[in-house]
């Protein structure tokens, strides 16, 4: 190292290049090529300008970014579900698109209806419960579905506000919906949920339990149940999830198949779903 007293000390650092005066700049070199003398150090209006420079760019470039939008984004998914029911040799008709709406508000979901979408799937009670009753209001024929868990406490507001439940696992939940369904009578389309990939951090039924769930929710709480949901692990191919949740709902008798998302919808209809949750695909990356 080159012993310098304070007259050459090394001074303040601009944009991350070190500058050092002329007279050690020749050894210093040696050691750290990226050091540059003063002489060749730019002046500061030119670095201004190249500043400016390419912040300009980048405001160009942000002025010019294309806008995710949802309408153009719901046209590629319904042509993509065509494409999936076609090679499946299935009618396109066999496919009900739940639009997930979760997180966003009514300014993003009214061009999705007036674009013709009329069925809604979201996560949570509370969230539904706050922006669809004046978007039915506003808009007639529109279907919402809970995809998300439900607490038993939950389930007056359920059945008041949905048409499906995609996400039945337990007893206790069986017993409090047979109780809201008797007393109101209105009777929303339910789905078992099955815990493909028995993943402990998720709801759902184990695939080797739910054969006798699907009976007890026949036999012990008199609840119609229409078909099965899965959501397969995210480090899993989900094929052999679609195959297994298909398999479990024929020998039930069960023709309703809750599977497929915006990564593998298209995959979920050659296994026969006939309900497919897109988000993402068609209102964008939610905010982390």
């Amino acid at each position: 190292m080159i012993a310098a007293d304070r007259s050459t000390a090394r001074r303040p650092s601009l944009l991350g290049l070190t500058w050092l005066d002329p007279a050690i700049h020749l050894d210093a070199r040696k050691i750290d090529p990226r050091v540059k003398p003063a002489g060749d150090r730019p002046k500061v209006d030119e670095l201004h300008g190249k500043t400016r420079s390419h912040r300009s760019k980048i405001e160009r470039s942000a002025m010019v970014a294309p806008r995710h939008d949802p309408v153009t984004a719901l046209e590629a998914v319904r042509r993509d579900i065509d494409g999936a029911c076609r090679d499946a040799g299935r009618p396109s008709q066999s496919v009900t698109l739940l639009a997930v709406s979760k997180t966003y508000g009514p300014g993003a979901i009214e061009p999705v209806i007036a674009a013709g979408q009329r069925v809604f799937g979201e996560n949570r009670v509370q969230e539904a419960s706050a922006k669809w009753p004046a978007l039915r209001e506003r808009h007639q024929g529109l279907e919402l579905h809970l995809i998300g868990a439900l607490q038993s406490n939950k389930v007056r507001e359920a059945i008041a506000l949905f048409d499906a439940i995609h996400s039945v696992d337990r007893p206790s939940l069986c017993a409090a919906l047979a109780k809201e369904i008797q007393k109101t009578g209105r009777a929303p389309l339910l789905f078992v949920q099955v815990n493909s990939g028995a993943e402990p951090q998720k709801a759902g039924v184990l695939p080797e339990h739910a054969d006798a769930f699907v009976a007890a929710c026949r036999q012990s709480y008199d609840l119609e149940i229409s078909g099965l949901m899965c959501i397969p692990p995210v480090d899993e191919a989900p094929a052999p999830h679609f195959a297994l949740t298909a398999k479990i709902a024929r020998r039930n008798g069960l023709k309703l198949l809750s599977m497929g998302m915006s990564a593998d919808f298209s995959l979920a209809i050659r296994f026969g779903a006939t309900h497919v949750r897109v988000g993402t695909a068609i209102f964008g990356s939610r905010p982390p």
